[in-house]
This record gives structure tokens, C-alpha cells and sequence, in this order.
């Protein structure tokens, strides 16, 4: 079974950072195709950014030079980095999981995803 637990959300002031975490339990994470996704009130979810199993990389160009998504394939777990925090970048933060070889940057991608992560950036 296979299950993915975000963690590492919370409030932060504009400009400010904060490091999301994913860990995936059973055994796909070595080849799987891994995403962020966020969705913010009356919005519909939305690509943040990928990354291949040989850690090749996607970002949407909203927070290109912002967020860096890295992967631990020895720690099952992804992670993004997101500096430089603004207002807008509020919403709930979704990890997800696609089979391998897919670009993943679209929703329909990934068949299984997290609980999500609340990200609050204040003004």
C-alpha cells in the first residue's frame, strides 16, 4: 500500500522560507516521477514542480529561482525549498506520485497523492 505524508507547513512572513517534506511508504518512490502541487481557496490545483527518478526537474515558472524540489531515494522522502516567500504562494501544498517516465506536470499524471500541507504567507 502505498501512502505519502507531507510535512513542514506553517505561517511565515513574506520573503521568508520554509522546507517541505514528503515521505512515501511502500516500494515505488526509487522510479517514480514525484510532484508538488498547490491549491489555493476557489483555485484549482496547480503544478509547482518535478522531479524524475534520475532527478531531472520541472518548475512552474511562478516560483522558478524560488523553490528547488530535490529527492533522497535512500530516505524515500522529497522535499522543496521555498525561499523568497510571497502572499500568493498561500494555498494547501500536495506531494503525488506518478509511474515512471511521465514529465508530471499535469494533475491527471499522478495516481497517488498526499494529505496536503497548509503554507500561510502573511504581508
Amino acid at each position: 500500500q502505498v501512502q505519502l505524508v507531507e510535512s513542514g507547513g506553517g505561517l511565515v512572513q513574506a520573503g521568508g522560507s520554509l522546507r517541505l517534506s514528503c515521505a512515501v511508504s511502500g516500494r515505488i518512490f526509487s522510479s517514480a516521477t514525484m510532484g508538488w502541487f498547490r491549491q489555493a481557496p476557489g483555485k484549482e490545483r496547480e503544478f509547482v514542480a518535478a522531479i524524475s527518478w534520475i532527478s531531472s526537474t520541472a518548475y512552474a515558472d511562478s516560483v522558478k529561482g524560488r523553490f528547488t524540489i530535490s529527492r533522497d531515494n535512500a530516505k524515500n522522502t522529497m522535499y522543496l525549498q521555498m525561499n523568497s516567500l510571497k502572499p500568493e504562494d498561500t494555498a494547501v501544498y500536495y506531494c503525488a506520485a506518478a509511474p515512471p517516465g511521465r514529465q508530471g506536470v499535469k494533475v491527471y499524471e499522478y495516481n497517488f497523492w498526499g494529505q496536503g500541507t497548509q503554507v500561510t504567507v502573511s504581508s
